[in-house]
């Protein structure tokens, strides 16, 4: 399997003198194509800090991160603007749309940068996006009149606009009611199967239970790995990663 993502000894911290702390002390990851991976820990434990060096950010302190054999240190803050809109998508625990706009407008804003030529054909892919995740009957109402489910889907929608290589996920489900959470997972996982690298940060036991990796990190350090079998039933998997995380105290 081809790596996608690495990192060696990465190191973050936030404070300065005696209030300084270290967030990553010295974690090193890899993350290779295809892969459909969580994060967990307590709060505090460095999770989404690793999720934003990795994805470029947020710079760090030491150590090295590359996305696609790029070292993401190497790059100028523009380089780095346009890897993420480009290369990336990003899906955080609340969507961040624009209240003056409807849900097709908020969805096609960020890809007008490069495509203000091609508005016709952006409008197309964003309304077969819709189509996909089941929103496309909502393409005109605002933020205000669609669920918190419903905008995660926009979201997602979004996200997806450029082709990304590597979607992250900073707690997507975490607004969530459960039976919404379970939908977005499942569409998570329909994206990931098709091929595109999933990285998702999570408290939720039944959201890692969908991915096929997790690494659990506490103190800024990742601790334990845990591969899930793609056989047997979700109740299983649950247990399974309900049971590591009893093991490791998160």
């Amino acid at each position: 399997m081809k790596t996608i993502i690495s990192g060696e000894q990465i190191v973050k911290s936030f404070g300065a003198g005696d209030e300084q702390v270290r967030v990553l002390d010295g974690v090193s990851v890899e993350i290779g194509e295809g892969e459909f991976v969580s994060v967990m820990g307590p709060s505090g434990s460095g999770k989404s800090t690793l999720m934003y060096a990795l994805s470029g950010m947020d710079g760090i302190d030491s150590g090295w991160i590359r996305f696609d054999g790029r070292d993401l240190s190497s790059l100028r803050e523009q380089e780095l603007a346009d890897l993420r809109r480009t290369r990336m998508g990003f899906v955080f625990q609340q969507p961040t749309l624009l209240k003056n706009l409807n849900l097709l407008d908020n969805i096609i804003l960020p890809s007008m940068r490069d495509n203000r030529k091609n508005a016709a054909a952006l409008v197309e892919k964003a309304r077969a996006l819709m189509k996909k995740t089941g929103i496309a009957e909502l393409e005109k109402r605002d933020t205000a009149q669609v669920s918190g489910g419903q905008l995660q889907r926009a979201g997602i929608c979004r996200a997806l606009m450029g082709s990304p290589r590597v979607i992250f996920g900073d707690e997507p489900t975490g607004a969530l009611n459960s039976a919404a959470a379970a939908e977005i997972m499942e569409l998570l996982a329909g994206i990931n199967a098709e091929g595109t690298t999933v990285v998702l940060v999570t408290h939720d036991a039944k959201v890692a239970a969908r991915t096929g990796r997790i690494l659990f990190m506490h103190d800024g350090q990742i601790v334990s790995e845990l591969r899930l079998p793609q056989s047997g039933s979700a109740e299983d998997r649950i247990k399974t990663v309900a049971l590591r995380m009893q093991e490791l105290g998160i």
